[in-house]
């Protein structure tokens, strides 16, 4: 009895969440630490991270990092290799968007939206790689979108970053499952947090969400973190460089209103 709970549960594990202080993020955090393991949120504002600690005195670390650059990157590796000296679960959930038609970015759009969804994924993938390997059970998991698995109307780049971490899922998947590291994604459709709320506010674009997705509710950043804990649990353990999407039924459909 005891073996087959084991399964289901993250107990010792040691587990990095960027992007972790709220939203789809924090909710992560939570699930992790219900489930048994010992996480570091990583964030860019201390107010946000502050106010997650005190509701977790226990099991949980906080770092200021802003992880779309090297310095905040080069920041979490270390702060890890101090804190534990070993990792076996890198969530890369840090995202941002900024909606506009393709010929209304500017160069520094782009690279902002560039090196805050993708690159920050592909470089801590690869900078923590030599302690996922040691832990011989590591996980990644890519946050990723339905925008980035079918066309949404919220920015081609933002898209593109998405697509972009559901191919990196599967190469990453293919080249490290001989050094014991498992790679998977989840691509969530709406989900209520306060960036999905700006534009979740207009009652007429909510509908146009609705009627696409065959459940008829807005998901919650719970419904994203159960499914992000699975695939880190032992009970996931031959499920590798999958994208699961948490979608309430939308990829189903596709969406792009008038």
């Amino acid at each position: 009895m005891r073996m087959t709970s084991a399964r289901w549960l993250l107990r010792g594990k040691k587990a990095v969440v960027t992007g972790g202080s709220k939203g789809i993020g924090a909710a992560i955090v939570e699930e992790f630490i219900a489930l048994g393991a010992e996480v570091l949120a990583v964030a860019r504002k201390e107010a946000d991270l502050q106010q997650l600690q005190e509701k977790f005195p226990e099991g949980l670390q906080v770092l200021v990092a802003d992880v779309s650059t090297a310095e905040g990157r080069q920041k979490l590796q270390d702060t890890v290799q101090t804190l534990w000296g070993a990792l076996d679960i890198l969530v890369n959930n840090v995202g941002t968007n900024i909606r506009k038609p393709v010929t209304e970015y500017t160069p520094e759009e782009y690279d902002f939206v560039m090196s805050t969804n993708l690159r920050s994924a592909f470089e801590l993938s690869r900078g923590f790689y030599p302690l996922l390997k040691a832990s011989e059970q590591g996980n990644i998991i890519h946050v990723t979108s339905v925008a980035g698995l079918t066309h949404v109307r919220t920015g081609a780049i933002y898209g593109m970053t998405k697509a972009a971490l559901v191919q990196l899922t599967k190469n990453l998947a293919g080249e490290w499952a001989a050094d014991g590291i498992r790679v998977n994604a989840v691509a969530p459709w709406y989900i209520s947090t306060p960036l999905a709320q700006t534009v979740l506010q207009d009652e007429k674009y909510l509908h146009e969400v609705l009627i696409r997705t065959p459940m008829r509710v807005i998901g919650k950043p719970e419904d994203v973190a159960g499914a992000v804990a699975y695939l880190c649990m032992p009970a996931a353990a031959y499920i590798t460089g999958q994208t699961l999407a948490v979608d309430g039924g939308f990829t189903i459909n596709g969406f792009h209103p008038a």
